[in-house]
């Protein structure tokens, strides 16, 4: 079967969008976010009542801000690429508001089944977007930078970064919830149930895809600019 040719650009509209409505529907399932999702969202819960305009797409947005200025304050240099990072992390949480607004807000679905149905769905999605963002050459998101970014200042494995990161993340969200809600909002079984499933899933959406795609710049020119 011929592949389709070329899609190094699209790579990344389908990855942040598909993102965006996977995160969505984990959201109204409830069940618990990733653990890089959880944060802004529980932030979101927690001002939301006092900030009518702090949508989930803008608190995503204001905590790429804030690990950006962390990257900044580890590895003391910055690029014109960062900027470019987090203007994707800002089209990823207007995405979060335009699918929020489609699907009727951050709500939890009316039942058990749909639910599940819901939570299902979004992870297949948010993996699905994952193996599509790591074949663009496009600027990731601020969370994906900072690990990258990170790891090669200090020189360390990348994958020791982002244990780092995600535990960071787990603890961070578990007191900002305790804190600001006095309960558990955005962790939960499904934080659990992401984070063991996730990397299986973008392995083989990855091999379906590379099977129906081919990965080349259509803006040969643009990719060595940005690299």
């Amino acid at each position: 079967m011929k592949r389709i040719g070329k899609m190094a650009e699209i790579a990344w509209f389908i990855g942040t969008f598909v993102c965006a409505f996977g995160v969505v529907l984990c959201t109204k399932a409830s069940f618990g976010l990733s653990m890089m999702a959880a944060p802004p969202y529980i932030a979101h819960v927690a001002l939301v009542g006092w900030l009518p305009w702090y949508s989930q797409g803008t608190s995503e947005y204001v905590w790429e801000a804030v690990l950006l200025l962390v990257m900044f304050l580890l590895i003391r240099k910055f690029r014109l690429k960062y900027l470019l990072c987090y203007l994707s992390g800002v089209i990823f949480g207007l995405a979060l508001d335009l699918w929020l607004l489609v699907l009727g807000g951050g709500g939890m679905f009316s039942s058990l089944g749909l639910r599940i149905m819901g939570f299902c769905c979004g992870i297949l999605c948010i993996s699905l977007s994952v193996a599509f963002v790591f074949r663009t050459y496009l600027p990731p998101q601020i969370p994906e930078l900072l690990v990258m970014e990170v790891a090669k200042h200090f020189r360390v494995d990348p994958t020791r970064i982002k244990l780092i990161n995600d535990i960071t993340c787990l603890v961070l969200s578990f007191t900002l919830s305790l804190v600001f809600t006095g309960g558990l909002i955005g962790v939960g079984v499904g934080t659990v149930v992401i984070a063991l499933v996730n990397a299986p899933l973008i392995k083989l959406w990855s091999k379906l895809i590379d099977k129906l795609f081919t990965f080349e710049p259509m803006f040969p020119k643009l990719k060595a600019w940005l690299e």
